[in-house]
């Protein structure tokens, strides 16, 4: 692709470099950048830049946070006893949206996958045993993790990991989408639907 400037070339080559974002969609937000008013743009930069030299993560649960301690964390009104351990940050937003559960996070950083060459060791999985050794509040643990097998590989590492704790280890359950059809609901989630059944009330 030519273009008329290095200048939108380069920052073509950056945006393109986005999740989802191609070469012609970057085009398009470069060139709306530059029609757009200076102050907005400028606005833009300076988000980005103060989102990446100012953003923390929680000391205690790996959350991404404005302060050294989330205000999940923080919250008084967060049942401690309970925690739930998810992949990232996107996870916790997404079970905090369904405002379902009032317990306490605690983020991984990813998944085991030797194929990435991402280990145990590469995660926060060590911190979670140490948090769960000396917190006297956790009672359950559940793994919100997902139904991939990288996902199933680090539920059962943690799961081993915690058997000889006296806590309950659950996993958030799997089935069939409300709204969707059986037909097309693949072997695994339908046998773990069909296996996980609950009394119908």
């Amino acid at each position: 692709m030519e273009y008329p400037s290095k200048l939108i070339e380069d920052a073509v080559n950056e945006v393109a470099k986005l999740p989802g974002i191609g070469k012609k969609t970057a085009l398009r937000l470069v060139l709306h950048l530059i029609k757009e008013n200076e102050n907005r743009t400028l606005a833009l930069t300076e988000a980005l830049t103060k989102l990446r030299t100012q953003i923390k993560f929680c000391k205690t649960c790996f959350n991404i946070s404005d302060d050294d301690e989330c205000a999940l964390c923080r919250s008084h009104r967060r049942d401690k006893s309970i925690l739930c351990v998810v992949e990232e940050s996107n996870d916790v937003m997404a079970i905090e949206n369904t405002a379902q559960f009032l317990g306490v996070y605690h983020v991984l950083g990813g998944v085991i996958s030797p194929i990435n060459g991402i280990g145990p060791s590469d995660l926060k999985i060590d911190a979670l045993l140490e948090r769960i050794k000396k917190s006297v509040e956790t009672k359950e643990v559940i793994l919100a993790l997902s139904p991939t097998m990288e996902g199933d590989t680090t539920a059962f590492y943690i799961h081993r990991k915690l058997k000889d704790l006296p806590i309950k280890v659950t996993s958030i359950a799997r089935g069939v989408p409300v709204g969707g059809n059986l037909e097309y609901t693949d072997e695994i989630t339908l046998g773990r639907s069909i296996t996980g059944r609950v009394l119908f009330d």
